[in-house]
């Protein structure tokens, strides 16, 4: 395992000199990588980002999100994606091109309260963010146990190479759905469920601390 360095930084603070690639958060100024946040700093070799301990969901493209139904239009639906940017998923986007509001019921596919994972297609600050659910595994989310954590500890949340949501998932029998906006869906035995949205909360609240997986890893395997 690479060796990892971490540390409490806030905006302006130097994190490290030299020849590192700058990650999230993260700026070059001269010679220095400085944290444009405040949270933990981390270096894993060349690499030095931070992770912030708190913030909102900003929309950014290729995002996969969990959203929430709220209202249909005569040409998609707007979708609750937990952010202060309602997304916007074309109706076009799901029948086709010969899509027209006269002969398409868009309640035939996604009714307000439906849950969907979707991925960001674009966006920019002129408008709401547009949605697709073009993609492997994405659509409506038919059922789960629906969570909501901070943005800014779905990185910690997933883990590298996806170990964190993998191990959740394996040790509780789960299903688990994650949006980069925060928004999760478990789905499994009742049990597991439980379980599982237990370490999730465990996960958002302790994201800073350096052995959060072995943690996490004998909370899902105690007795408890």
């Amino acid at each position: 395992m690479p060796e990892i360095v971490r540390k409490q930084v806030i905006p302006g603070d130097v994190i490290v000199s030299g020849d590192y690639r700058p990650g999230s958060f993260v700026e070059r100024r001269g010679n220095d990588l400085i944290a444009l946040r405040i949270g933990l700093a981390e270096i894993v070799r060349s690499d030095a980002r931070v992770i912030p301990l708190s913030g909102i969901y900003i929309p950014r493209v290729e995002d996969l999100v969990v959203g929430k139904v709220s209202n249909l239009t005569g040409y998609g639906w707007e979708v609750d994606i937990n952010s202060c940017f309602l997304g916007y998923l074309p109706a076009q986007f799901v029948f086709g091109r010969d899509f027209s509001p006269a002969t398409h019921d868009l309640s035939s596919r996604f009714r307000v309260g439906d849950l969907m994972l979707a991925k960001i297609e674009a966006y920019d600050r002129s408008r709401d963010p547009q949605l697709s659910i073009r993609g492997p595994g994405l659509g409506i989310i038919p059922g789960g146990e629906l969570v909501k954590i901070s943005p800014t500890k779905v990185a910690r949340l997933i883990g590298k190479k996806g170990y964190m949501i993998k191990m959740i998932g394996d040790l509780t029998h789960c299903d688990i759905r994650v949006g980069q906006n925060g928004l999760v869906v478990l789905e499994g035995p009742p049990d597991g469920v439980v379980k599982a949205v237990k370490a999730v909360h465990l996960i958002e609240q302790e994201a800073h601390l350096a052995d959060l997986t072995q943690r996490v890893e004998a909370f899902l395997t105690s007795g408890e």
